[in-house]
């Protein structure tokens, strides 16, 4: 509809002259003038209007399948309209031929309407005020529901985006599914801990409560959680079941449930419908793609879950059949990365529980992790367990390893744990520190991380809270092996040889406990009782571990026969040797020449490991 040249001159001309008046008369005319021109009643119906399309929004687009940021533009255009309307509300007027530019008042109209009663003058006024709040409380309640969940929960101080995955139960016809069942939540679990903007629980710890009848409340609250995803599985032949609910463990309420009938073959799609759903129902707003499964044949699935399973029994029994397992997975799906990866930590854990010769069971773990890395260059776990081999050999190339794993996969516990490990052969405790405290305050109920806190805190001189650390370890897992050990070296720095003889006593790993005691005995001045237990020492592990016998030695001030046997140990390339030498242990001996001498033979000098590259930045 065309204007006339000067049709827009009047209203900014009688604005102006309002603002010529006294500040009363000026708002009363220009409040006149808005109810005029009926801009309160539009104010009023749009706002109702807003709030109801909101409110309708929100409910109705999830289940249209539509993207998250489709609310949050239909709020954006809400509130974007909101000006537009009140100016075409002031300019324009509908009459019955159509829209018309609102006519000038006359003398008497705006005078009129002040002086009415105030009866009719308010509610118009007060119909706006509610238009207006009912559109900032439809803005506010849908950008509460859509906003990312990743601030604490004021009550609680607990991450709203938070969430621990229970072991799911076994309820197979034969209960003989125990594997499957567990190895399916903690598929989960490893899914939807790839979203860097979701904080999951470790297994180690939501695994810690397996068997325990806890309430959903309690167990949260013990991991620093919002929401606990629990269900079951029932696998029977090839058809399998899978049941899960999520539950907000503030309130106790079921936030969503679902079952799942399907055949093995669809088992993956499953696990990616389910992290899909958790990630809806807790309003995560992601950064980038949500991760998927990777997917291989169903039966190499099956036979990989079992292998892990067993594996973490950590018996020689166990690790030979894990190893045979993956062996099969291995032989319907060659490409299983994460079955390479599984195998090559059995053949290192079999070195280290010194079930095969070093040489030849690092050499059978490194290819198995170079073939994963052949099938997917970019897998976070096998640049780990690569970096695990290299400790014992090569620091630098165990720091390029690991910090490719952390670049891959920063939020992954292992990884991290690796890290922490790495930090502390370097001899950066403090760095080491830095980890286990992010790992522990993340991962509340983590034997290990709490563990090997307790180590670092030694490393660094912090005693009491080296001592507090290996005794939560203790409380988490009773007779944890080398915890009672780690307790008893602190209290041998402290000065209280009879309080380390008490601990060393309680040590669940026998060459561990004789070596503690004889040191101990020897603190303690009796020294009939030293001699006899440090030769039991000798004649037991001597052959296997001298550097274990370097310790004594150099504890009791016997430099020279200290590196006799630290000579015996690199010629013999004793395992785990090179990740030693921070040990409290030998520093009666590091005024010797021969120290230095030695530690720059072997590269690890403090010149060395601070020239290797190695930087960790804790994920948020």
């Amino acid at each position: 509809m065309a204007l006339g040249r000067g049709s827009a001159l009047p209203t900014v001309l009688h604005i102006r002259d309002l603002a010529s008046m006294t500040d009363t008369q000026g708002y009363q005319r220009f409040f006149a003038e808005l109810k005029r021109r009926r801009v309160f009643r539009v104010m009023a119906v749009y706002g109702a209007v807003a709030f109801v399309i909101l409110q309708v929004a929100d409910i109705a687009l999830p289940g249209l399948g539509l993207p998250e940021w489709t609310i949050t533009l239909i709020l954006a255009l809400t509130l974007l309209g909101f000006p537009f309307a009140i100016v075409l509300a002031w300019a324009f007027d509908m009459t019955p031929d159509g829209m018309q530019r609102t006519v000038e008042a006359t003398p008497g109209e705006l005078t009129q309407i002040i002086s009415a009663p105030a009866s009719q003058r308010w509610p118009a006024g007060l119909l706006a005020l509610v238009g207006m709040t009912a559109l900032l409380a439809g803005a506010w309640y849908v950008g509460r529901q859509s906003a990312p969940a990743t601030a604490a929960d004021p009550a609680s101080g607990v991450s709203v985006a938070s969430i621990a995955v229970l072991p799911f139960a076994d309820m197979s016809p034969d209960k003989d599914q125990e594997y499957f069942s567990d190895g399916i939540s903690e598929e989960l679990l490893n899914l939807l801990a790839k979203i860097p903007e979701l904080r999951v629980a470790s297994r180690t710890s939501a695994f810690s409560f397996k068997g325990e009848t806890l309430e959903i409340s309690e167990i949260a609250k013990r991991l620093d959680v919002a929401h606990v995803l629990e269900g079951s599985v029932r696998k029977d032949g090839n058809q399998v079941r899978v049941t899960a609910q999520l539950i907000d463990a503030r309130s106790d309420t079921h936030l969503w449930s679902e079952t799942w009938d399907r055949s093995l073959d669809n088992i993956f799609q499953i696990q990616d419908e389910i992290a899909e759903d958790v990630v809806e129902q807790l309003k995560v707003t992601l950064l980038g793609d949500a991760p998927t499964v990777e997917e291989t044949d169903p039966e190499a699935y099956a036979l990989y879950l079992q292998a892990r399973q067993v594996g973490r029994q950590n018996s020689a029994e166990g690790w030979e059949q894990s190893i045979e397992l993956y062996g099969q997975a291995l032989a319907i799906d060659p490409n299983y990365a994460a079955a390479w990866v599984g195998l090559a930590t059995a053949y290192r854990r079999q070195v280290g529980g010194g079930l095969r010769p070093a040489e030849e069971g690092i050499e059978l773990a490194r290819e198995a992790a170079n073939k994963a890395l052949e099938i997917n260059p970019e897998y976070a776990p096998a640049y780990a367990v690569l970096g695990r081999l290299s400790l014992g050999e090569d620091q630098a190339v165990a720091a390029q390893y690991i910090q490719q794993a952390l670049t891959l996969d920063p939020t992954n516990p292992e990884v991290l744990f690796d890290a922490a490990v790495l930090a502390q052969v370097l001899g950066r405790p403090n760095e080491s520190i830095a980890l286990g405290e992010y790992i522990v305050a993340r991962d509340p109920v983590n034997v290990g991380g709490h563990f090997n806190l307790g180590l670092a805190y030694l490393t660094a001189g912090r005693l009491d809270e080296s001592i507090a650390s290996l005794r939560t370890s203790l409380s988490l897992s009773p007779g944890f092996r080398g915890a009672n050990y780690g307790i008893g070296r602190a209290l041998l720095v402290k000065g209280d040889a009879e309080a380390a003889l008490a601990a060393f006593a309680e040590e669940e790993d026998a060459e561990w406990r004789v070596k503690g005691t004889a040191i101990a005995l020897h603190d303690l001045g009796r020294q009939t009782e030293y001699e006899a237990t440090f030769r039991e020492l000798r004649e037991r592990w001597g052959d296997q571990w001298p550097s274990e016998i370097a310790h004594v030695y150099a504890w009791t001030g016997n430099a020279d026969a200290a590196f006799e046997w630290l000579d015996r140990a690199v010629a013999q390339n004793e395992e785990g040797l090179l990740q030693q030498f921070y040990t409290t242990f030998y520093s009666p001996i590091h005024d010797d020449p021969r120290w230095q001498a030695f530690l720059e033979e072997t590269g690890t000098s403090a010149a060395q490991l601070a020239a290797i590259e190695f930087e960790v930045t804790l994920p948020q």
